[in-house]
């Protein structure tokens, strides 16, 4: 997909692109700030302009696709079946131009041709316990990592928000790093040292077969520390260096793989300390962001009209464009649960007015059972009485809605990568106020891990040595 490469942006048009990204979030932001499950009551439809409704209306999942999303199949065609207002494809134009490519710089075999469950380029004992988005996502960061802290001299790296630990694991016991792992989470903690373990023997066992190899005696484990990191305090166990640190301290590396909300903030502000020398940065979860105080954070966007992102924005940021277009391309059935939510909606709003956008717990295989069956489960989710009298003629009409309930998701899908590219780029920009250097990779295969952008900090420029990290290893 084009896009925008950051790697070629002066800091002058990066601060530019800020202005033009709050300027085009500022013009569309009512189809941003809907929730799809208001389509009925808000009649968000008829809030698009008419020529927009006629050229939408009717589009099929795979036309919505090719023709809004601009994602067709391999060697399909694109002919639209009428002219589209200039002001739509305007609308696309600019969602393609202005947002941060996501599409990796390298071009490889995919790792899991052979068997869909395991990464060919991960070895058994890192694979076990790790589901596949995760073994591409610890495999690439790590080697990342390990690049960068080459280039860096860095003497530790310091995993943020490690959870089970499978990228600590990975980068200690696979790419012979000193690291160092902190996790909030106690049971998440005792399961990575339970792991580490497991993943010792296996690979002591595998010594004995293979004597030339590299001995166990020789690894080392992550040191693993049960801390929460405050996003608004320095926390200093995450600036210590382990006990055999060299003389003249440890340069730290940070990192973070998919550090949610506040946490990316947390390493973006222990990035300025003297300690740290690098920072591979992956953030997910944008909606979890203080407000204020974890976005904007550079002087630069805080300072544009407009720059302001609400929880629905920053939500629909973290949607997975490539697996919706997978679902657009099927038509699978389930995306008719936006529609049967959208109706559920009119039925509570019905009942109790006063009620809005409730948490639904799920309802499995929503998408098999009949709209009226589904608005009854809906309501006995939510408190209220499952036998009320459903206007069933309302219900078909809504139904029939279908295909518009999903153009309207899809628009806004097509704008959401504008959102996280601001994020992404207010960011960059704080650690260039600061006198630092930063740069954002497409790291994982987006129809892998979604949030697939790493940024990388460093103290001093890197020069040429950045293009090893844009390389993927043999």
């Amino acid at each position: 997909m084009p896009g925008v490469s950051v790697r070629g942006l002066s800091y002058e048009a990066r601060r530019q692109l800020a202005v033009n990204l709050t300027r085009v979030l500022s013009l569309y932001r009512p189809v941003l700030d809907a929730y799809i499950i208001e389509f009925f009551t808000d009649n968000l439809w008829g809030t698009l302009p008419c020529s927009w409704q006629e050229a939408l209306d009717g589009l099929t999942p795979p036309q919505l696709a090719t023709l809004l999303l601009e994602v067709p199949r391999e060697g399909e065609v694109v002919r639209y079946r009428s002219v589209w207002p200039l002001t739509l494809l305007a609308l696309k134009s600019t969602a393609r131009a202005l947002a941060f490519t996501r599409m990796p710089g390298f071009q490889t075999p995919s790792e899991f041709l052979e068997n869909p469950s395991q990464s060919s380029r991960l070895t058994a004992p890192f694979r076990k316990h790790v589901r596949p988005k995760k073994q591409h996502e610890i495999r690439r960061l790590g080697e990342l990592v390990k690049k960068l802290s080459d280039v860096t001299a860095c003497t530790q790296i310091v995993d943020v928000g490690s959870g089970q630990g499978h990228l600590s694991r990975f980068m200690s016991l696979g790419l012979g790093l000193k690291v160092k792992s902190i996790e909030g989470d106690q049971r998440l903690v005792g399961r990575a040292q339970h792991l580490d373990r497991e993943l010792l023997q296996t690979l002591e066992k595998e010594d004995r077969r293979n004597p030339q190899g590299v001995q166990a005696s020789c690894r080392r484990s992550p040191h693993h520390v049960v801390r929460w990191v405050d996003p608004t305090a320095l926390c200093e166990e995450l600036l210590l260096p382990l006990e055999d640190a060299p003389r003249g301290g440890a340069r730290l590396l940070l990192t973070g793989l998919h550090a949610c909300g506040d946490l990316s903030v947390a390493l973006l502000r222990h990035f300025s300390r003297p300690e740290v020398a690098a920072l591979a940065l992956v953030g997910c979860c944008y909606m979890k962001l203080s407000d204020p105080g974890g976005y904007p954070l550079s002087q630069w966007v805080a300072a544009l009209p407009g720059c302001q992102l609400s929880y629905r924005l920053r939500e629909g940021a973290c949607h997975a464009l490539e697996e919706y277009v997978e679902r657009l391309w099927d038509q699978a059935p389930s995306l008719r649960t936006h529609c049967y939510r959208a109706a559920l909606e009119t039925a509570i709003r019905v009942a109790q007015p006063e009620l809005r956008r409730p948490g639904v717990q799920g309802i499995p295989r929503a998408h098999e059972v009949k709209i009226e069956q589904y608005v009854r489960r809906g309501l006995q989710r939510v408190g209220l009485d499952p036998q009320l009298p459903l206007d069933v003629a309302a219900l078909g009409a809504q139904q029939a809605q279908e295909n518009r309930v999903v153009a309207f998701f899809s628009l806004a899908l097509l704008l959401a990568p504008l959102v996280e590219t601001l994020i992404l780029l207010d960011r960059l920009l704080y650690i260039q106020e600061q006198g630092f250097h930063a740069e954002l990779l497409p790291i994982f295969s987006p129809e892998l891990s979604p949030r697939n952008l790493v940024l990388v900090a460093t103290k001093q420029p890197l020069g040429q040595a950045f293009s090893v990290l844009e390389t993927e290893d043999g």
